[in-house]
């Protein structure tokens, strides 16, 4: 057993619904109908081990997300949300364009919302869905590819597009970020940025 993937170590076979749903324990009517959806299911069980992605398939990284959700002290309407959102922020993963230049209409956060939108109006769960690496890009324009003026530009465009939904948002990038092997650097910066905004 791993700590890393939820319990379950990097052999853990996923081959069909029944044991996503045993990984992923729906809590829900809308979590059960999302795990019902052959296409979603399909990028659910997509992924081999990468950089920041050890755990290889989505679904395993999902359970990594739900669990560091059960760690947080919110609401339970706040968990429902988040619980949404981690089904299904990279599942479309295994569809986007990866070309270059990137068609952001086709990346997979884009595709997951559009995914989502048949079955929420939340907009909140939809705006954090859609937007969820855009902390990241901003980060890594920044400090990895020094463009200091686009990066800050991409993030005030994220906070502008986020407003209210803020610190759901905040919470689901602590919650992803805190994943894998990932770079724990975006995440320090987001929360330095969030502590200079509440001054």
């Amino acid at each position: 057993m791993d700590q890393t993937t939820g319990g379950f170590d990097n052999r853990y076979q996923i081959t069909n619904e029944s044991e996503l749903a045993e990984l992923l324990t729906p809590e829900t009517e809308m979590e059960w109908s999302l795990l019902q959806h052959p296409d979603f299911c399909r990028g659910l069980i997509w992924g081999e081990p990468r950089f920041g992605h050890p755990e290889g398939k989505v679904a395993l990284h999902v359970r990594e997300v739900m669990d560091n959700i059960d760690r947080l002290e919110i609401d339970s309407a706040t968990r429902r949300q988040l619980r949404i959102i981690a089904l299904v922020h990279d599942a479309f993963k295994c569809v986007e364009d990866k070309n270059y230049p990137r068609d952001w209409s086709r990346h997979h956060s884009v595709l997951a919302r559009k995914f989502l939108e048949a079955y929420t109006k939340d907009e909140a769960v939809l705006k954090v869905v859609e937007l969820h690496d855009e902390a990241y890009y901003a980060w890594r324009a920044i400090h990895l590819y020094k463009n200091i003026e686009e990066g800050q530009q991409r993030f005030q465009r994220l906070l502008d597009r986020l407003g209210k939904h803020l610190p759901l948002y905040f919470l689901f990038f602590k919650c992803d970020t805190e994943t894998g092997d990932k770079n724990q650097a975006p995440l320090r910066w987001l929360e330095e940025i969030l502590e200079e905004m509440k001054r």
